[in-house]
């Protein structure tokens, strides 16, 4: 049970209820419309994030799932395991990033990234060697993106987990 209600979007401004309604009206959302302007911002910055850029949509999934799953955010990891099955990411890759460095299904690059995003949440920025490891792999604009969507994520999963919003079926998840 989420920790305060959730906003009504039959009170909301045509602007909001617009932006909710492409989004399925989803349990995130509206908590974030109870502030219209940020809640409008956040979702031109998530949506610059996951439609445009030239960071690998599966490597962009692989990050922000398991950024997902370091924050302790099940509506994050759901909604993002199904978003990055619809971009190529294998039932093998979504079931294995729980052990990653254990997995043998994600290339040198996925693991790069993967590394990179490890050290982003856990220990606030990535050491030398991976961020060199990683940066020898993307071109500098990927590797924003990359850094930016793990941040973006890791807001988002602390947004999810202080307000206990809840999970949703998984055909309506959006996150």
């Amino acid at each position: 049970m989420a920790r305060i209600n959730y906003s009504d979007p039959s009170k909301a401004s045509d602007r909001t209820r617009e932006i909710l309604d492409k989004n399925r009206n989803a349990n995130i959302f509206r908590m974030m419309s109870h502030s219209p302007s940020y809640f409008e911002q956040y979702c031109r910055l998530g949506g610059a994030i996951r439609h445009k850029g030239e960071l690998d949509p599966i490597v962009r999934e692989l990050a922000i799932t398991r950024t997902g799953i370091l924050c302790e955010a099940p509506y994050e990891i759901v909604a993002h395991k199904r978003i990055g099955k619809n971009v190529g990411v294998t039932d093998e890759q979504n079931e294995a990033l729980e052990n990653w460095q254990a997995a043998t299904c994600f290339d040198e690059t996925q693991r790069a990234a993967l590394a990179f995003t490890d050290e982003i949440v856990k220990l606030n920025k990535p050491t030398g060697a991976t961020f060199k490891a990683i940066a020898s792999k993307l071109t500098p604009a990927a590797l924003v993106e990359l850094q930016l969507s793990v941040g973006f994520y890791i807001m988002t999963s602390k947004f999810l987990e202080t307000f206990e919003i809840d999970l949703q079926p998984v055909t309506e998840v959006v996150g």
